[in-house]
């Protein structure tokens, strides 16, 4: 009884179309469909970004090489 029926949805629908017509609706879709395009982009440049620095990082741990043992001990 208190489940919507798909008659409910079509109702609703036909009033949100009534109020603000299709042009507008139209319109609120691409620019919400803009903005998740753009959040989108933006996530995948910020993972990118993390990645490079990630490599970066492991290259310059690479170059820098800890003292080993037996050079302790010669110099010590």
């Amino acid at each position: 009884m208190g489940a919507f029926s798909i008659w409910h949805l079509i109702i609703i629908l036909l009033i949100v179309v009534a109020l603000f017509g299709t042009a507008k609706l139209r319109n609120v879709g691409s620019d919400l469909g803009s903005a998740i395009k753009g959040f989108r982009s933006a996530v995948k440049e910020e993972e990118e970004k993390k990645e490079k620095e990630a490599a970066i990082g492991h290259t310059i741990e690479a170059e820098v090489s800890p003292k080993t043992e037996q050079e302790s001990v010669h110099h010590g």
